[in-house]
């Protein structure tokens, strides 16, 4: 097709939108709320799950792969004889995973994950005069572990110096413990061993119960407290697509034979939030673009009855059915795209408003893929309105609509 007739059918398609000038800034200013809705909508609904993944995943691994539970054997019986056997889940013990040095080498190599760190976790109890209360013992790999969680983002006092006889301790452990940065506390595992250590620093992690039990120390110092020399727990894992987590976390287990909990798995009712979320956008982005096609559909239906001479003398004087049709398609085309750029700045100032003056529970950010989905979609959509109108406009007859009054 020539560059000219590609010409005459812009000329002709926005001449028609400046003859129905009112019904042209009706339906754009239908579609502009409409993309503004859309866009508005899901931004804010996706910062609103990255806000709660943050907060919920920003103290965890997306997967956890520690020793499989311990079993109960029963004794093979001779065939014929019935075997009836009523026993209690067999008490789990503190066990470190075989080889993890070499593990963690490998796991390296995967793509698909983003920190391997190794830790040693164990029950403790922490002392200092008549207080004591049960804490959690947490020795890590200071430099791999940082990139898991940056403890340094969340101290509130101290220094972050672990190793030695130094530990960190939450917030809420250090108001029951009365101690304080510099305080000295004893930490007894139940295993015959126990060590008076330093408190270097408190943080806070917004958790209540990780800030109340939680004790962070080197691995090594971590080891032979819980009786556990050169051992590890438990590896935690961070993976590139958080929502693939449940799938890696099988491969991981196929892979190492390792028991391999991901964040999905004990985060059930979390990730039906967020699945009901995603839902309801989707649902409101479907209905405002039928909504939206609808207004455009029956602008152009109106405009085909009002514009019945004008297209019957365009076929008298050569246009063909191809060029009519065109004519009709920019149109929707145009209704989407005008309404799309306004409703794409609408957007932009009502999530500048709620950045601005909000209630500040958490930022909205606009992905440029959002815009640019957004204004493909309103174009695509002003398309396939138009489909209609504009193939009832092509088919009709030049005499009759030339006579039409």
């Amino acid at each position: 097709m020539s560059v000219q007739k590609w010409w005459t059918d812009w000329v002709v398609a926005i001449a028609f939108l400046r003859d129905g000038r009112g019904q042209t800034l009706l339906i754009t200013v239908g579609v502009a709320i409409g993309v503004a809705v859309i866009v508005f909508v899901t931004a804010l609904i996706e910062g609103l799950q990255a806000n709660v993944i943050e907060r919920t995943l920003g103290t965890q691994a997306h997967i956890r792969l520690s020793q499989p539970d311990e079993m109960n054997r029963v004794a093979p019986m001779p065939a014929g004889i019935l075997h009836v056997v009523l026993e209690d889940q067999r008490a789990q013990r503190l066990r470190s995973i075989q080889n993890w040095q070499k593990l963690i080498v490998a796991l390296d190599q995967r793509t698909e994950l983003t920190v391997v760190s190794p830790m040693v976790s164990g029950p403790a109890l922490a002392k200092r005069g008549a207080a004591v209360e049960s804490v959690a013992l947490v020795g890590i790999d200071w430099p791999r572990y940082q990139q898991l969680l940056p403890l340094q983002d969340y101290l509130v006092a101290g220094q972050l110096r672990i190793g030695a006889d130094d530990v960190l301790i939450g917030s809420q452990l250090a108001q029951e413990l009365g101690v304080s940065v510099g305080g000295k506390i004893r930490l007894d595992s139940g295993q015959g061993n126990a060590r008076v250590v330093n408190v270097a620093g408190i943080f806070e992690l917004g958790v209540r119960e990780l800030d109340a039990r939680y004790i962070y120390m080197d691995l090594k110092q971590a080891q032979p407290l819980l009786n556990l020399v050169g051992g590890a727990t438990v590896i935690d894992l961070r993976v590139t697509d958080i929502f693939e987590a449940e799938d890696i976390a099988q491969i991981m287990h196929r892979l190492t034979g390792l028991k391999a909990e991901s964040w999905i798995a004990t985060n059930a009712q979390l990730m039906n939030a967020l699945s009901a979320q995603s839902l309801s956008t989707n649902m409101i982005k479907v209905f405002v673009g039928v909504s939206v096609a609808f207004g455009i559909a029956s602008v152009l239906s109106v405009s085909v009855v009002q514009r019945t001479r004008e297209i019957g003398i365009l076929r008298a004087t050569g246009a063909g059915r191809d060029q009519i049709l065109r004519i009709f398609l920019l149109q929707g085309a145009l209704f989407g795209l005008f309404g799309a750029t306004a409703g794409i700045g609408v957007s932009y100032a009502l999530v500048w408003v709620f950045n601005a003056f909000g209630p500040g529970l958490f930022y909205i950010p606009i992905a440029p893929s959002l815009i640019v989905g957004a204004l493909a979609l309103a174009v695509l959509t002003g398309i396939g309105a138009a489909a209609w109108p504009a193939r009832r406009a092509a088919n009709l007859d030049p005499v009759e609509a030339i006579r039409y009054v």
